[in-house]
């Protein structure tokens, strides 16, 4: 099954818009500025807690209101954008961004820079689901996969080069400039979209679904939550049970109320079809593994190798690098037409999960034994990402571009924000468990490295971390590896049962 495979203009022809790579390469900078921002504040943070005073958990709600707001909104944001326009919201979510992006980068006190980043989140989930929902828009069957590879590959690119960026602005400038910078990309963006990029919209949905829209921002934002605190605060604790019960029967009711609902804001006969049930899986064991291995990716760098944030970004490039040139080279796109779906998907995700293995059994050593399992897992992204997020889009009418758009990016915040805080807690359980007896009871590499006083026990509690970082990334790369094989799988018998429908 796939999306229509022409762009309609407002004459009723289809053609293919002469403007279309240009349209791609604004969409990819919007994008690229709202991933960027989700990691180069990590490098900030020093800087915000000594000249911002802001405490631990202060850094953390900085950090969170972002992630929150913008996990919360993906799903209304896709189906507005179907409604409304994508064009119209995507000028809104480049708004929203850099007024979001100015205040923070202004922000005189800690509540007042939580505020910002929460507005910055609107504004980067209506950038989400309308960069992928217009890149679907303007693009035909033939040039779609290459399109959503480079769409892709700007994921990757924004991931690993955000340390790098925030150490080069932080080196010259003081924290705020790592918002400003978007300033200038933004006011570009709207420029660029506004004349450039065609207006498509659903005119037929009926009325809003405004009830929906709030029991799934609602849900999501407690699920959501409740994964994030889960290691802060331990995962029985109330602090986390009680918002992921209430984010769970909030998110029941909104299923109850779409399934019954004329014009729902998400069809919910989407996961009847095999193919979009198994990207959809994919998605979520995927990111799982993949957020949850570079988060403690950087971490070995810095802890364990001793590289300052700037020399970890640096070192980590050459995996944004060679998803960038498979992709844009076109090699990809090759593979994934004479590989298909399924198998592209295994075969990707194959090469992650072992370019993550040598990541982790190598921690220590030059960084020539590092350096190949960083182009494997380079290699594994830029054949899978495009394939999987193909096929979850290509299980969705392209009336439902944004929906489908929303669905995508609420499974990949959801998997990421798990692999983060479950990989977490078990790189953290295997390093208190090995640690020396006078570190016993540390909670983290800084606190135990305080309490010990020989320098065996300080290796020893430098081995303790590393091993905790490798048992994390195993289970990670064993995560992405079971994702891979389970969407190639369910998309496999989903092409054999149910011959595709052709989608008007």
């Amino acid at each position: 099954m796939t999306v229509a495979t022409e762009f309609t203009t407002g004459t009723g022809t289809g053609t293919r818009l002469p403007t279309r790579w240009l349209i791609l390469a604004v969409v990819c900078l919007a994008q690229l500025t709202v991933l960027l921002d989700n990691t180069v504040l990590n490098v900030a943070i020093p800087s915000l807690s000594r000249e911002l005073g802001a405490s631990t958990a202060d850094v953390q709600w900085v950090i969170n209101a972002y992630s929150l707001v913008q996990a919360g909104l993906l799903l209304a944001s896709g189906s507005a954008a179907d409604r409304y326009g994508r064009k119209r919201l995507l000028l809104a979510g480049l708004a929203l961004f850099g007024t979001g992006s100015l205040a923070a980068g202004c922000a005189q006190s800690t509540a007042q820079l939580i505020a910002a980043r929460a507005g910055m989140g609107v504004g980067g989930a209506l950038l989400l689901t309308t960069t992928l929902a217009v890149t679907l828009q303007i693009f035909d069957a033939g040039e779609r996969p290459r399109a959503i590879g480079i769409w892709s590959a700007t994921n990757a690119l924004g991931f690993a080069a955000g340390p790098s960026v925030g150490g080069l602005i932080l080196a010259h400038f003081w924290w705020g400039a790592i918002f400003l910078i978007n300033i200038p990309v933004v006011l570009l963006g709207l420029v660029a979209v506004r004349a450039l990029v065609p207006e498509s919209k659903n005119g037929g949905g009926g009325r809003p679904d405004l009830p929906g829209a709030l029991l799934s921002t609602v849900g999501m934002t407690a699920t959501v939550y409740a994964i994030i605190s889960g290691p802060e605060h331990g995962w029985g604790s109330a602090r986390v049970l009680f918002p992921a019960a209430a984010g769970l029967l909030v998110l029941g009711g909104f299923a109850l109320w779409e399934h019954r609902v004329r014009h729902p804001m998400l069809d919910l006969h989407f996961f009847r079809d095999r193919r979009f049930v198994g990207a959809v899986a994919g998605v979520v064991l995927i990111t799982f593994g993949s957020a949850g291995v570079l988060f403690l990716l950087t971490q070995q760098l810095q802890f364990v190798r001793g590289y300052t944030p700037l020399e970890a970004g640096l070192r980590m490039a050459p995996f944004a690098l060679t998803v960038v040139v498979l992709n844009l080279a076109g090699i990809s796109t090759r593979l994934l037409r004479h590989l298909g779906l399924p198998l592209s998907i295994a075969l990707g995700m194959a090469l992650l999960a072992a370019g993550f293995a040598v990541v982790a059994c190598f921690s220590t050593g030059g960084y020539g034994v590092l350096l190949p399992g960083l182009v494997l897992m380079g290699t594994g992204c830029a054949l899978a990402n495009p394939a999987i997020v193909e096929a979850v889009m290509s299980a969705i009418p392209q009336d439902k571009a944004g929906a489908g758009a929303g669905v995508d990016g609420t499974m990949t915040e959801v998997g990421s924000s798990l692999g983060v805080a479950v990989l977490g807690a078990v790189m953290n359980a295997r390093f208190t468990a090995l640690l020396p007896a006078a570190a016993a009871g540390a909670g983290s590499l800084p606190a135990a490295r305080a309490t010990v006083r020989t320098e065996a026990e300080r290796a020893a509690v430098v081995d303790a971390f590393a091993s905790g970082i490798e048992t994390g990334q195993l289970v990670g790369a064993a995560a992405v590896l079971l994702g891979g094989c389970l969407a190639a799988l369910l998309l496999h018998r989903a092409a054999r049962r149910e011959p595709a429908p052709e989608k008007s």
